[in-house]
């Protein structure tokens, strides 16, 4: 009886530890946000966002430069060239279901965003090839969307490169990306 009893609480102990693991490893994309004090603004940082738009689940993956007191627009990210919307890697988009932007339908997946920003209009891009270092292997041919968009202007400075996704409705939401005095903002929709 005292083996059984042994084997019995060495099984349920075993089942304990290996079902806070797979929750541990289940979560594990969803890194804990830094704390605003680890945020010097002295580099470029590896950033996420998530967001749940009805039940379409959106990851974006970026490095996140900051302007340190340059010139952006026009000059560190030159007019009317691809830039890769971020810092190193090109930033990648993924959504586990399928999605419009504008009239174009997208299926499911995994993208990289580019844009050609404007000093009037901005080309917002989606490319299907989302493991891409800088702009360096960027081809047109991979481009899955292209669309035209007008930067809105802030009145606060965004010092480092942000993404977000905001809700507008079970069905509706916008990609908004902003850095220095500008944002842009992509109509998603399910």
């Amino acid at each position: 009886m005292r083996l059984f009893s042994y084997i019995f609480i060495t099984a349920v102990a075993l089942n304990a530890c290996q079902s806070k693991k797979e929750t541990a490893d289940n979560h594990a994309h969803h890194p804990a946000p830094a704390t605003p004090e680890a945020d010097t603004l002295k580099k470029s940082l590896p950033k996420e966002t998530h967001a749940m738009v009805g039940n379409a689940h959106i990851t974006i993956k970026y490095t996140a430069p900051v302007t340190k007191g340059r010139v952006i627009w026009g000059g560190l990210v030159p007019y009317n060239e691809v830039w890769v919307t971020g810092a190193h890697r090109a930033t990648s988009f993924e959504i586990d279901k399928d999605f419009a932007i504008g009239n174009q339908t997208l299926p499911a997946g995994k993208y990289a965003i580019f844009t050609i920003p404007g000093e009037e209009t901005w080309t917002f891009i989606l490319n299907k090839n989302w493991d891409q270092h800088l702009a360096d292997d960027y081809t047109a041919a991979d481009d899955i969307l292209r669309l035209t968009v007008t930067p809105e202007r802030l009145e606060e400075n965004q010092e480092r490169l942000l993404y977000a996704i905001e809700t507008v409705s079970e069905k509706e939401a916008e990609l908004q990306i902003s850095w220095e005095k500008i944002r842009i903002s992509i109509p998603l929709s399910f």
